[in-house]
């Protein structure tokens, strides 16, 4: 009952002060105010004018008010956005007793201004405007979340990804993290001579992965088709035309589950750099993300930390990285395990507390082991080689053991970052792992893709590395929705 009453007089507050706002937003009409005003050209972003601060500077810049110090004839206020914040100081001399007055009565925490004026440093060290011009850019008719609080409802913090961004100076700084991680892997790339490029997002036949898909239907040709689940049967078609090295940071979309590492949208980089190998990619992999962390985590060592600050485990990125086989990894669980029938298997697998279904292969009954008792503990990164044959058909087979496929597995953080493969370029081999992966038609085969094939694909290394993922284990990041700006959600009823 009691927290019925407090949500009640939650609701009537909010409504007071919406209403508030909107006698406010009446009120500057009246006044001859255009509350969400046009251009306003800017000097500086926060960002740079802080970092580029000079007293004495002419400035023109705009954000939104965050904090105000009423000081009577004399107001201090912040002006924020994602990049920065930057102290303001006005009063009526400055602007003029008109723009002081819409200031201190018909502005709130939340409105967008544009300021003009000259620097100064205060007596406490504090870089600020001292403004001469103020010009309402935009009213906010709702309050902001607390700013002491920020958003901690996580229903509110995915859904209203702008109040997260507001109020939570963490989310920002993973968001921009993010887009400048991007931004580097892209020049990292064409430093060494990659080419990107763009391949279909929706195509006739999904190939490049076992997953459901998104169907849609394109009228004018009237033909069903499917959003991608990978662009890896196309850049192989870019290997046949005569590219050596490509990649393409690419959206791909699968119709199955959501978890804290699964998104249905996500981003993936694939490469592919012809006449290289597996373990050429994973050189380039572990360059790459040792690179990034270097660069925009401050060292090799990662630490994830809870929402109080507190670190829970540290992920070290140092150099060489792991490499093992699966088989020796199970081995590791039990040395007899490749000894066993495989109703052996699915006992020994009772005795692990591992779940198996009577509908598995043998395959992927020690998947199943794999997944649950040895990919979820490796945190620092390690490198899996050299897995079943049936878990990745679009891999060249070992000429040693022909039961596995020259891959790696790269896990970090206890989940999957990259599979790199040397891939399988002949296209009779192709087609049977193919027929063997659709078995019954579930999945339909890429004739086109054969046929390329069949044109000759030199010998390539690729790689595929979850940017989602990467990003998390980068940042600390525990979900997915943390590092995806609007993660696919149900539908709110």
């Amino acid at each position: 009952m009691a927290n019925e009453e407090t949500d009640q007089e939650s609701q009537i507050a909010e409504s007071e002060l919406l209403k508030i706002r909107r006698d406010k937003l009446e009120q500057l009409k009246d006044g001859g105010h255009n509350p969400f005003g046009g251009r306003f050209d800017v000097s500086h972003g926060l960002d740079r004018l802080r970092e580029d601060y000079a007293d004495e500077a002419e400035v023109r810049v705009a954000g939104r008010i965050v904090l105000r110090r009423d000081m009577g004839k004399t107001q201090f206020f912040d002006i924020a956005d994602a990049t920065g914040r930057f102290q303001v100081y006005l009063n009526a001399k400055g602007v003029g007793d008109e723009s002081f007055e819409v200031f201190t009565k018909l502005l709130d925490i939340g409105d967008w201004v544009g300021i003009e004026g000259k620097t100064f440093t205060t007596k406490v060290g504090e870089p600020t405007i001292n403004a001469s011009g103020l010009t309402v850019l935009s009213k906010s008719l709702r309050p902001l979340p607390d700013k002491f609080h920020g958003v901690a409802d996580r229903e509110i913090k995915y859904r209203q990804r702008y109040l997260d961004l507001i109020a939570n100076e963490r989310s920002r700084d993973v968001f921009i993290k993010r887009s400048r991680m991007i931004s580097e892997i892209r020049r990292f790339l064409e430093d060494r001579d990659f080419l990107e490029v763009e391949t279909p997002m929706m195509q006739d036949v999904p190939g490049g992965a076992a997953a459901q898909p998104f169907e849609t239907r394109h009228n004018a040709l009237s033909m069903d088709l499917f959003l991608r689940i990978a662009p890896e049967l196309y850049l192989k078609r870019l290997l046949v035309g005569g590219f050596p090295k490509i990649f393409e940071l690419n959206r791909n979309f699968r119709n199955e589950g959501i978890s804290r590492r699964h998104n249905p949208e996500f981003t993936m980089l694939e490469a592919y750099w012809a006449y290289a190998d597996f373990p050429a990619m994973a050189d380039l992999v572990e360059e790459m993300v040792c690179h990034l962390a270097e660069k925009f985590c401050g060292g090799l060592k990662i630490d994830h930390c809870d929402d109080e600050g507190n670190v829970t485990k540290t992920i070290d990125l140092t150099r060489p990285w792991r490499r093992v086989s699966y088989r020796d990894l199970l081995c590791e669980i039990d040395a007899k395990w490749f000894d066993y029938s495989p109703a052996e298997r699915v006992a020994k697998c009772g005795e692990l507390g591992v779940e198996v279904s009577p509908q598995m292969e043998d395959y992927e009954v020690t998947q199943q082991v794999f997944e649950k008792l040895i990919e979820e503990k490796l945190m620092d990164p390690c490198y899996v080689t050299h897995v079943p044959k049936e878990l990745v058909p679009l891999a060249k087979q070992n000429t040693e053991d022909d039961s596995v496929v020259d891959v790696y597995e790269l896990i970090i953080n206890g989940q999957e970052i990259s599979p790199g493969y040397s891939e399988l370029n002949d296209p009779i081999v192709q087609r049977e792992r193919l027929e063997e992966q659709a078995g019954e038609e579930v999945q339909k085969i890429d004739e086109d893709f054969i046929l390329a094939l069949e044109h000759g694909m030199p010998p390539a290394g690729g790689i595929g590395i979850g940017i989602d993922r990467l990003i998390m284990m980068l940042t600390g990041a525990e979900t997915i929705r943390d590092v995806v700006l609007f993660p696919q959600l149900k539908r709110k009823e």
